[in-house]
């Protein structure tokens, strides 16, 4: 199976630092901060941001793969994922991540759509490396 791989580079001390993140495929390299941790609007990324991004992108590519399994196909799959983060006594932690998801999926009851989004919840990858932390999921059709 593949590896995927990003770049960090970090320059300074932690609070007024800076760094850049750059993604092998070259979908993104930007500035990253400790300031875009703790306010909005440093115009850099975090690593909350994009575990978030990650997050969302394959928690909704792993439920249109299990709909398609169950024979049903999303018209559309609208993800986002809030990612906690919060002071602790050796630093920060991520105790939390939240899934909101809102679909269009033709023909599928209430109750299938909630048995699928959750199975796809507890099987998306990035869940899976990610179970140290609690994950919600809110779910509804559109």
């Amino acid at each position: 199976m593949a590896v995927r791989k990003a770049n960090a580079v970090w320059q300074g001390n932690v609070m007024e630092g800076k760094g850049e993140i750059a993604f092998e495929s070259g979908a993104f390299k930007g500035p990253y901060d400790f300031r875009g941790r703790s306010q909005d609007g440093t115009g850099g990324t975090n690593p909350e941001e994009m575990i978030a991004g990650a997050h969302a992108g394959c928690f909704s590519m792993a439920f249109s793969a299990t709909l398609g399994k169950n024979g049903f196909t999303a018209t559309r799959i609208d993800t986002e994922a809030r990612v906690h983060l919060v002071p602790g006594g050796a630093g920060f932690t991520i105790p939390k991540i939240d899934l909101i998801m809102r679909a269009e999926v033709p023909g599928i009851t209430p109750e299938k759509f909630a048995e699928l989004a959750l199975f796809a919840k507890e099987n998306c990858p990035v869940s899976k490396a990610l179970a140290g932390c609690e994950i919600t999921l809110d779910a509804a059709l559109k």
